[in-house]
């Protein structure tokens, strides 16, 4: 299985949630029979805002009305924990959303029900998707939709530097060159998160990725990992890359936003921040440069879960193929910016919505992240380690990592 490389093509949406604790118990109530005598399903999701859970529980309420098959769809405060706590309940939720790092710990012990052969065309999505969610040959769950990351310009600061469409940066070299040119004052020229998911994207520009193709082997501290990091690392240096967090912004999105820099790496879900918190800023989302190695990004998803205790299987699935759909899909898009998985509909929804173009052109060549029970810990640990590459020593960085993503992949037998 490749993990690693998106073949032409679509969360996630990618994008993935940090949502707070909430308190006890499983978060659902006991499935009900309905008046035609199905149980009731629970959908469980994790929410970027209004306009998400609404578009899903417009979805959803489609399908009951067709199907005759009620259906309760609730928005977790801590995503992760209250799946966690259904299924030690014996209660878990008939649908949820399910992040990639997760499926595989509930896979592996065999808490899933893997759907994918029940689905009526599985190969509508992109292939990667189905990579990520597929366990020892058996596609787990049905990718609910994708992001990806892309370079994002502040037009107004780029035409008061004098840059044209001409200087639109196509690799590391011209990437330097205009984010020194945008470095004025108190703005600088390029900012992103301090975190992988964000300084990773230069490792498959310069070759390199997290872990090789086949999940076994971490790859980490790999001389083309070395060399993304050192680069990011002179841009630093130079004063012409920061931080989000050093600039005082609590994300990429923010401190672009703010005016506090007039590019940042991020990802689609930048577009319905901006129309929200900061309407007045104009911008325009380009691929990411390529490196020495050639195109690279990284693509977040996350899927469709149901659990190998639900109640109704056959109704589970029917569920998840309406809002695979894509109508559904194309809603989705429209109402909070993600990308559907289904290429056919992402190809409809980017011929309507040129500003995301740019994003689906990455997935045809993006990276996932490591998606191993246990990894997500190890990223964890990188993400600090990254706070201070600025002074740091990026070889040391990558070797301490190196050890503990391996060490993580050799648990996993």
């Amino acid at each position: 299985m490749n993990t690693h490389i998106l073949r032409p093509l679509v969360v996630a949406a990618v994008s993935t949630l940090a949502l707070a604790a909430c308190g006890g118990g499983s978060g659902f109530e006991e499935e009900t029979e309905t008046d035609s005598g199905a149980e009731e399903l629970t959908v469980l999701i994790g929410s970027s805002g209004e306009a998400e859970t609404k578009a899903v529980e417009d979805a959803v309420a489609a399908w009951s009305e067709e199907s005759g098959t009620q259906a309760t769809v609730s928005v977790a405060s801590d995503l992760n924990q209250q799946v966690s706590q259904g299924f030690a309940a014996d209660n878990p939720p008939d649908v949820f959303y399910l992040a990639v790092d997760q499926m595989a710990g509930y896979a592996a012990n065999g808490s899933l029900y893997a759907y994918g052969a029940d689905l009526e065309d599985p190969d509508a999505f992109y292939p990667a998707l189905v990579d990520a969610f597929t366990v020892d040959d058996a596609l787990q769950c049905a990718p609910k939709d994708f992001s990806t990351l892309a370079l994002i310009i502040n037009t107004e600061l780029w035409e008061a530097a004098g840059l044209t469409d001409a200087d639109i940066p196509t690799d590391w070299d011209s990437l330097a060159e205009v984010a020194g040119k945008l470095t004025k004052g108190d703005v600088v020229g390029l900012a992103m998160s301090p975190e992988y998911a964000r300084v990773g994207a230069f490792f498959p520009q310069a070759g390199g990725a997290m872990v090789s193709d086949d999940g076994t082997e971490a790859t980490v501290d790999s001389p083309e990992n070395l060399e993304a990091l050192t680069y990011l690392q002179g841009l630093m240096k130079d004063g012409s890359l920061d931080y989000s967090s050093t600039l005082g912004a609590g994300w990429g999105g923010e401190a672009f936003g703010k005016g506090m820099a007039a590019m940042v790496v991020e990802g689609n879900w930048i577009a319905g921040a901006l129309t929200n918190d900061f309407p007045d800023v104009k911008w325009r989302a380009v691929e990411l440069p390529a490196g020495p190695a050639g195109d690279g990004t990284l693509a977040f998803t996350n899927c469709w879960g149901i659990p190998e205790k639900t109640g109704d299987k056959e109704a589970a699935v029917s569920l998840v193929e309406h809002l695979i759909s894509e109508e559904s899909q194309i809603a989705f898009a429209e109402a909070f910016g993600v990308i559907p998985s289904v290429q056919s509909a992402a190809e409809t929804w980017v011929g309507d919505t040129p500003d995301f173009d740019a994003f689906v052109a990455g997935a045809e060549y993006a990276q996932n992240p490591p998606s191993q029970a246990g990894t997500t810990d190890v990223i964890s640990d990188f993400n600090a380690q990254l706070e201070g590459l600025e002074d740091g020593d990026p070889r040391a960085i990558l070797e301490s990592v190196q050890q503990t993503m391996q060490a993580a992949l050799d648990a996993q037998g």
